[in-house]
């Protein structure tokens, strides 16, 4: 049995109904722990052995055919030289912050980099070498993201949000040269650049309405003029456009005209557009294509697996095709001279690694051998792919990591883990969280994709808007349903598990099921829609009005209010752990904190960790140790119960 805090740790009083409740509390580091017990040193030595993992993760080529790549050496990742396949990782950035994206500066041994602080994601942009300081480029207290470059690397364009403001501005600056940025356009709304013409006169940028509909426009860099490309287009997504030669015609990745997402050429008069991938059943990814836009390279999502294809893009007659582990893609893109494409990829057995591929003579390269720490491979739990049938007869896709090495006819106990977005998808990535699970707490995990998920077409994508928010939330149901019929799973111990949206999911779904659950996990989750709306950063909330529903209008109010967890806390009957970041811009800690005051006054055992240095996401790794040690006291008392 696990011993509850000794009585010298500090105590602090939440109001209740009739009297007030005392909650031990401590200071971990920067995380402050409310109502958590000690932690057993054998969970923390458990926990080591999977959460010294790291992964290379391809940020971009230099001129001279090295890579930077972005590995966690020590806290945080931080950025790496690899000169030859198979080389050392030099590190070249020392931080306390991580390195969230590196990109080269075109015709230049010099790169740009993105960091923020303590997971604010008020993103500064900052350019260096492989030596040297870093030179900040943006001002403090303003948000900068997409940088995009000339093809001479004189002019670097990208879009900055401002605190307290829905606006967005395209800046630009050379970034060899310095000096202040200037302004290139102001928009009222999200705005993003996406890539500079050949003729460096002329960008394109995309505005996003909401995650389903994005709109094109070009941009006259000496008038200051954008023209909407397609104006009577039906509403559609628009991914990575990027010029073709002779910057008459764009490429995309759209689901104009189509359930799934396809790679489209666009002409910028006409808005006519032509599919490259017809035949397509699931979504394109990503793609690249080499400087003078003859070889295409791009990935196809297919049922969470990812397929990389190279072809010429004019014949579109198949190139030589890299066999590659089976896994998900995390880069793509080619060398400046195009003779080799850099592949990302990362596995359910491998934390993620960086290949090239040799276009014209067809050979794959190794450049990172990542480490799992103490962990074998062959140990680890290969995900299943599941599908269980909902209430409407829909068909909803899962992953299932199974304990390995149990005894005949054991059942295991169920963790469901519910991913974020919600426009997002459970993938068989390196999830040493499953991995970790499935072995220290011998339970089966799975990890659903809900309707509203990304990854199978526009319709399933938007199946959980507005009104039918709950759908997703009866899809858990039905999963409980499937669980119950599965010889091998104890339908008496399952647990609900999410972060962000998944956050919300797993309060919804304690207030919908808590009589056929344990408890529940839930990490910086929606507890209140119209407050959540109301806070969540300026610079993002139209987009997630876009997606939830608009608080301002009396009906959907009503319909919000209807289905937040914070309206119905007092049909969770069961343990709740809640986890947040201080700084994060997104769900605000005042909608953790408000859930665990409701809980708490409801008598609910309630336990609570706030990371002070953290924003949406638990990115330092003593704090994701400590995240991880937290969960595993939790859920072992709640599978032993």
């Amino acid at each position: 049995m696990i011993k509850p805090l000794v009585a010298t740790v500090a105590l602090f009083a939440l109001a209740t109904g009739t009297a007030a409740q005392t909650v031990p509390t401590q200071q971990v580091g920067s995380a402050t722990l409310s109502g958590v017990p000690n932690i057993p040193v054998e969970v923390r030595e458990a926990v080591q052995r999977y959460q010294n993992s790291r992964a290379a993760q391809f940020e971009d080529w230099l001129p001279d055919g090295s890579m930077l790549i972005a590995t966690r050496f020590g806290a945080t990742q931080q950025l790496h030289h690899v000169a030859t396949p198979g080389g050392a990782r030099t590190q070249i950035t020392f931080g306390a912050e991580p390195i969230a994206a590196a990109t080269t500066i075109p015709r230049s041994d010099r790169f740009v980099m993105t960091r923020d602080t303590g997971g604010d994601e008020w993103f500064q942009l900052y350019t260096r070498g492989l030596t040297g300081v870093a030179t900040p480029v943006t001002e403090a207290g303003t948000r900068n993201q997409s940088p995009v470059f000339s093809k001479d690397g004189a002019l670097m364009a990208w879009a900055r949000a401002t605190k307290g403001s829905a606006a967005y501005a395209i800046l630009g600056v050379d970034p060899k040269a310095g000096g202040n940025p200037r302004s290139l356009y102001q928009s009222d709304g999200a705005v993003a650049p996406a890539d500079i013409a050949p003729d460096a006169a002329r960008l394109i940028f995309v505005r996003s309405l909401s995650n389903r509909e994005d709109q094109l426009f070009e941009l006259d860099l000496k008038t200051g003029k954008a023209d909407r490309i397609a104006p009577k287009a039906d509403a559609a997504v628009y991914a990575d456009p990027r010029y073709l030669p002779g910057g008459r015609k764009l490429i995309a990745i759209s689901d104009s005209g189509s359930d799934t997402r396809r790679l489209v050429e666009i002409d910028i008069a006409s808005g006519a557009q032509t599919v490259l991938t017809p035949d397509l059943k699931w979504d394109v990814e990503s793609f690249d294509l080499t400087d003078d836009g003859r070889v295409l390279a791009y990935s196809v999502n297919e049922d969470g697996f990812s397929r990389v294809v190279v072809q010429d893009r004019v014949t579109r007659r198949a190139l030589p095709q890299p066999v590659l582990p089976r896994g998900v893609l995390t880069a793509l893109r080619f060398s400046p001279d195009g003779r080799n494409l850099a592949i990302g990829l990362t596995s359910a057995t491998s934390a993620g690694d960086v290949w090239s591929w040799g276009v014209t003579r067809g050979g794959l390269t190794r450049w990172t051998v990542s480490e799992l720490g103490e962990l074998d491979p062959t140990t680890l739990a290969e995900p299943e792919l599941v599908r269980f049938k909902s209430f409407d007869g829909l068909s909803v896709p899962a992953f299932v990591y199974r304990p390995k090495g149990l005894p005949a006819g054991t059942r295991t106990p169920v963790i469901i883990d519910i991913h974020g977005g919600p426009e997002a998808q459970t993938r068989p990535i390196w999830n040493y969280g499953a991995q970790y699970f499935a072995d220290a707490l011998k339970a089966t995990v799975i990890l659903p994709n809900v309707r509203g998920s990304d990854g199978y077409g526009k319709r399933y994508l938007n199946l959980d808007n507005g009104v039918k928010r709950e759908d997703s939330v009866k899809d858990i149901g039905a999963l409980l349903d499937w669980i119950g019929t599965q010889p091998g799973l104890d339908a008496g111990r399952v647990a609900v598990y999410g972060q962000s949206y998944g956050g919300y999911m797993s309060l919804a779904v304690m207030t919908h099921y808590s009589d056929r659950l344990v408890g529940g996990v839930e990490r910086y989750g929606i507890s209140n829609w119209n407050t959540f709306l109301q806070n969540t950063e300026a610079y993002r909330r139209d987009n997630r009005r876009a997606e939830y529903g608009d608080e301002r209008d009396p009906a959907m109010r009503a319909v919000l209010t209807r289905v937040s967890p914070f309206t119905n806390v007092a049909r969770i009957a069961k343990p709740m752990l809640v986890m947040q970041g201080a700084n994060d811009p997104r769900v605000p800690q005042s909608e953790s904190d408000q859930i665990v005051t409701r809980l708490r006054a409801n008598g609910n055992d309630t336990w609570y960790v706030v990371f002070a240095d953290e924003g949406h996401g638990f990115l330092k790794k003593p704090n994701n140790d400590l995240r991880r040690e937290v969960e595993t006291v939790f859920l072992r008392r709640l599978f032993e119960r």
